[in-house]
């Protein structure tokens, strides 16, 4: 995995996620690149496709997710709050 999907947060782990939006199911894929790929129904429009990526991460981490950068566009990272980079990487299978 490359060291740059996850990163050392203030109070968590900063995820780089390469989403792909309209997809026929949701899932997290894996590193694509030095990004987490990660696949949603929802279509890139008023934010839908920002706001089930912080669903699918959080339920995936048990943890509050919340969008840091990339409101527009596929690359994004996301903030994951009050965990650390191991359990992000188990919980990933990263």
């Amino acid at each position: 995995m490359p060291d740059d999907i996850l990163m050392t947060w203030r109070d968590g782990v900063a995820i780089s996620v390469w989403v792909v939006p309209g997809s026929s199911r949701a899932t997290i894929d894996g590193p694509h690149g030095n990004r987490l790929k990660v696949r949603v129904q929802s279509p890139a429009e008023g934010g839908r496709a920002n706001r089930e990526v912080e669903r699918l991460l959080g339920d995936a981490l048990d943890s509050r997710v919340r969008l840091k950068t990339g409101m527009r566009g596929r690359s994004k990272v996301f903030v994951v709050t009050k965990t650390d980079m191991d359990a992000v990487r188990r919980k990933l299978d990263l």
